[in-house]
């Protein structure tokens, strides 16, 4: 119990740090178009992916102990199902489906993490459901089933964006599982858009669980041998890794009994162990991690948040500096030309001695016009040439000498580039000041105090208990610029 209240007060903690310090500048900048809190709250979730007639809808039903989703060879179901625990019902019931909703309650119901998939249309929200199963296989956790993967298919036939749908799915996931059949082992395009260019984008490869199904179809174990070296080949080549990722070898012993091929047709498969078992506890294991998904998601947003910020507010100062500088040879140039014309009016006779009242108004008047000359036709354009200069190398905008901030940097580069373009430069300093030192905070010491809070959590059995008394919860600070001395400044130094 003590365990328990620990990691809901740990979560409640990093939700509110999210929501004070993250959100409202994420908002402001586009960097999110929903609050980064709505994607955290629910329950631990897992992205089943494959392509059609790949197993998915057979395992799915193995997990949840009844037959839920459609299944065949051929593709049977164009919808992503979230497939998640009914807290109302008798989990000592037959397993059935107790409550379906379509796509639009789903992506209106701030209960659920959903609403960053308005933005994909009507027409995705006619191919999104919920499923509610009184399962205990989903006591702490959602499964989230996909429409199967197609090849010679385009976004437009679909009638939605299906790589962005996967994309953003994956991002809210803590566990993607992708499985492939013997009979296109990893040479359906879509799957390899989807793991060439969406998934390695918006989820990290420790997420991400390889899996060839239904291997109990192939016809020996020679045979075998040959569909997993094809599959090994073609995630290196998707992937571009030259490390092969492990793969699960799982069938389903359900199917393998009913089918018609004969007994020693699958002998092989007694000499090979089914990780089906593997899979599921895999699967089981995903809340376990929730916690440590959770903090990666505070430190990754803060640090692209903290580097865009820092990128913007670089740029700035920057102008401020070639403002001051430009603005000072304008003045220069100005005095000079005032002078010029005093010279001269009274070499010319035109005005009286160098001290006469009119000489020095009109070297005065002469400067004048000079400067507003100089600030809106050179100032101009030198501001211009600066502007284009900084947006064509914005990787200069600030220090990237490892490759982590490199990596956070990309995910931002277009942001700070659209950004500063929109704009032209012309934005608050001070509330840039302001918002950076709020989301420096929450990067370095914000993410340090959930590390360690995490640390402690490791160390707490699971039948731990305080008695007379229930646990406070660990001690995070939701707010850690507060805790900024008077007169610190977090403000990055500008580099040259």
């Amino acid at each position: 119990m003590y365990r328990e209240n620990y990691i809901n007060s740990l979560r409640a903690e990093m939700v509110a740090m999210v929501e004070k310090n993250l959100t409202p500048v994420a908002k402001e900048y586009g960097y999110s178009d929903v609050p980064l809190e709505s994607t955290i709250k629910w329950r631990p979730m897992v992205l089943i992916l494959g392509n059609y007639s790949s197993g998915k809808s057979t395992l799915i039903n193995e997990f949840l102990g009844a037959d839920i989703q459609a299944i065949g060879q051929a593709p049977t179901d164009d919808s992503f199902t979230i497939i998640t625990h009914d807290d109302s019902t008798d989990d000592n019931q037959e397993i059935h489906v107790t409550q379906e909703r379509d796509g639009k309650f789903l992506l209106n119901d701030p209960d659920y993490p959903f609403e960053i998939l308005k933005k994909h249309g009507q027409r995705f929200a006619a191919h999104f459901r919920l499923k509610k199963i009184n399962s205990r296989f989903l006591k702490n956790l959602a499964l989230i089933d996909t429409p199967g993967m197609l090849d010679s298919i385009t976004e437009r036939d679909r009638g939605y964006d299906y790589q962005e749908v996967i994309g953003d799915l994956a991002q809210l996931a803590d566990l993607v599982l992708v499985l492939f059949d013997p009979h296109k082992a990893g040479t359906v395009r879509e799957s390899h858009t989807s793991l060439r260019e969406t998934i390695t984008t918006r989820t990290f490869e420790d997420r991400v669980l390889f899996v060839l199904n239904r291997i109990d179809e192939c016809a020996s174990l020679s045979d075998l041998l040959q569909v997993y070296g094809t599959l090994c080949w073609n995630l290196s080549q998707i992937t571009g890794r030259k490390d092969i990722p492990a793969i699960l070898l799982t069938y389903s012993s359900r199917a393998a009994k009913n089918s018609t091929s004969h007994e020693k047709d699958r002998g092989f498969l007694y000499n090979l162990e089914n990780q089906r078992q593997k899979l599921k506890n895999s699967v089981l294991d995903a809340p376990r991690y929730r916690l440590d998904n959770l903090a990666t998601f505070v430190e990754t947003h803060a640090e692209r948040l903290d580097h865009f910020l820092e990128a913007i507010l670089s740029y700035r100062k920057r102008l401020r500096r070639f403002r001051a500088r430009f603005g000072m040879i304008g003045l220069i140039i100005s005095i000079i030309a005032g002078t010029v014309a005093i010279f001269i009016g009274v070499s010319t006779g035109f005005l009286g001695g160098f001290y006469d009242t009119m000489a020095i108004g009109a070297g005065g008047v002469a400067a004048c016009l000079c400067m507003v000359f100089w600030m809106l036709m050179p100032m101009k354009y030198f501001k211009s040439v600066f502007h284009r200069k900084y947006l064509k190398n914005i990787d200069r905008l600030i220090p990237l000498e490892t490759q982590t901030r490199k990596d956070s940097w990309q995910a931002v580069r277009e942001l700070a580039y659209k950004y500063l373009k929109k704009t032209n430069g012309r934005f608050s300093l001070r509330n840039v000041k302001q918002q950076y030192t709020t989301v420096h905070q929450v990067f370095v010491e914000g993410t340090r105090e959930i590390r360690k809070a995490l640390n402690e959590l490791s160390n707490i059995k699971f039948d731990e208990t305080t008695p007379g008394e229930e646990p406070a919860g660990p001690q995070i600070n939701e707010n850690p610029a507060q805790n900024q001395a008077p007169g610190h400044s977090s403000t990055p130094k500008s580099t040259s």
